[in-house]
């Protein structure tokens, strides 16, 4: 139901991207060499004006836990090491030096899946300086994370929250509504249940609407007519809905992938989906 990876029409591409986001485009201009990708956005963003004192990594696309532990430590010390500019020879030594720094790394994110959250995971990502996990929910129902091939189980989204909060990490989690054999009814209840069932509650959220891409299951699912996204009037009820369903102590990062249109087959038509939905909450009457 992703697109990218190795074997997609998107091959250049980490799995779960197109390769045409901005930030995919600036790691392949890069070649996926984490030292050139930091060193090039910070200069990248003094050159626009801006005080890089501070910064925020964030790993995304595949699943980073399922590498092999030597290509893991390579990378992380040279995000480090882009910011020291010292050459370390182990994850501790690029933190040290990158913790004395003149630009800071103030928070390292790591996207990973229920499955690769298991508690050697954790204990990698402490000791790479990791504070926040992105988990890839995407359902809170059974039937559906088998239908998507989510190759996980509902009950092993659960164990992760509790072991990676536990850990000390704060923990976004990735939705996606508008799934096939879901509905409108079904996609409010399930936000609901991830609200307020303890077994999930995530510090953060991330909403992104089921898009249809070619190279996908679903795009065969569309394009035999199996399968059909909510009209865009009626997605922006749904995600009006699901705002003013948010807990005030969960914080929502985003609303929507950012893929470009033209690489959409169906799915959101527009680019401001959250301005839209806030706009509904208000005419609803709703608060958010």
């Amino acid at each position: 139901y992703c697109p990218g990876g190795p074997d997609s029409d998107f091959e250049y591409s980490t799995q779960s991207y197109t390769g045409y986001e901005p930030t995919s485009m600036r790691a392949i201009r890069a070649r996926y060499d984490p030292y050139v990708q930091v060193r090039s956005r910070v200069e990248q963003l003094r050159s626009l004006g801006h005080n890089v004192d501070k910064v925020e990594f964030i790993l995304m696309g595949g699943t980073f836990l399922s590498l092999d532990t030597g290509y893991r430590d390579y990378f992380v010390r040279n995000l480090h090491d882009a910011l020291s500019g010292h050459t370390s020879y182990s994850v501790q030594e690029a933190v040290k030096y990158s913790e004395q720094s003149n630009v800071k790394c103030i928070g390292l994110t790591i996207e990973t899946r229920p499955d690769y959250c298991h508690r050697p995971h954790l204990s990698s990502m402490l000791e790479y300086g990791c504070t926040r996990l992105e988990i890839g929910v995407q359902s809170v129902y059974e039937d559906i994370a088998r239908d998507t091939n989510r190759g996980h189980s509902v009950q092993a989204v659960c164990d992760c929250f509790h072991l990676a909060k536990d850990a000390g990490f704060k923990v976004v989690a990735h939705m996606m509504p508008d799934l096939p054999n879901m509905g409108m009814e079904r996609d409010i209840e399930s936000f609901k249940e991830f609200f307020e069932n303890p077994a999930f509650r995530p510090d953060g959220l991330k909403i992104y609407p089921t898009l249809v891409i070619r190279g996908t299951g679903l795009y065969e699912l569309w394009k035999t007519k199996r399968y059909r996204n909510y009209a865009p009037v009626d997605l922006i009820d749904l995600i009006a809905r699901v705002l003013a369903l948010v807990p005030p102590w969960m914080r929502v990062y985003r609303i929507q992938r950012d893929i470009p249109m033209p690489l959409v087959s169906s799915g959101v038509e527009v680019g401001n989906l959250r301005e839209l939905a806030l706009a509904r909450v208000r005419e609803l009457g709703l608060k958010c």
